[in-house]
């Protein structure tokens, strides 16, 4: 019995029989492995990009602004560090920081050009490294309870600066806080809080002041501030929103901009 011939018509539409066509027809089988390939590769240079040169703005704001779900308004105040050396001006020569983490504030203030950084930890520092140790050491850091009287002179710097800290005190406390920070600034002060219904990253769930975080409303805290007689700097905050828009700054915390008292 004889074998019946093949098509060669089918055998070359199947590429059979011209090795360059064979070749072809198998590398589209293999192309969905090379597009997985070429996108997990695609995705490794983005995130090598996202952490150098222009891309680190983004991969900073992430970092900072979030932490599983949760805002640090200290990591917050940190990202802000140029944009209210460029609204302030003069006024950033000589920074006092209040609340927690305020060791990596201090020392990225201190990295600044014509800027002196000082810090106050309203919680007790257990397991600091030793950048953090040397600036309690020499007198940079301090821990204080800032409920009550702050350790310094009256207007002993040029701003203070302040983050995750009056969100866990009450109207009782911080009727006696805020004037003091008010006391030892002689052009400024600058609070961030937190927002309403926002998720606090966990300083320590149960703060030294032995309540967790409470977030209030932007109106809650001016007529606050009203009633201690705080002014708000509306130059100050006019130059930090433009500088905000220029920077393409969004800040996750509720940024307010207050005056000394005279």
């Amino acid at each position: 019995m004889s074998r019946r011939p093949g098509n060669p018509g089918r055998r070359l539409a199947n590429g059979g029989g011209i090795p360059f066509i064979s070749s072809m027809n198998s590398r589209s089988r293999s192309s969905p492995l090379l597009s997985i390939g070429l996108v997990v590769v695609g995705a490794i240079l983005l995130i090598g990009y996202c952490y150098s040169g222009s891309g680190g703005q983004i991969a900073d704001r992430e970092a900072v602004s979030r932490l599983e779900g949760a805002v640090s308004c200290t990591l917050e105040a940190q990202r802000a560090l140029p944009v209210l050396k460029k609204a302030y001006g003069d006024s950033m020569r000589k920074v006092l920081h209040v609340g927690p983490d305020t060791c990596s504030v201090v020392s990225k203030l201190l990295k600044e050009e014509d800027t002196e950084g000082w810090g106050v930890e309203p919680y007790d520092l257990d397991d600091v490294d030793g950048t953090c140790k040397s600036l309690v050491r020499r007198g940079f850091v301090r821990v204080a309870d800032i409920k009550y009287h702050l350790p310094y002179r009256s207007k002993s710097f040029s701003m203070v600066l302040v983050s995750d800290a009056l969100d866990y005190l009450s109207p009782r406390y911080l009727n006696k806080t805020l004037p003091e920070l008010a006391r030892v600034a002689s052009d400024g002060i600058v609070v961030f809080t937190g927002l309403p219904g926002q998720q606090r990253a966990k300083v320590s769930e149960l703060s030294k002041f032995g309540r967790p975080a409470k977030f209030r409303s932007s109106s809650w805290w001016i007529r606050f501030f009203m009633q201690i007689s705080l002014e708000e700097n509306e130059g100050a905050s006019k130059k930090f929103e433009q500088a905000s828009i220029k920077r393409s700054y969004k800040p996750a915390c509720q940024v307010f901009h207050l005056k000394a008292y005279p």
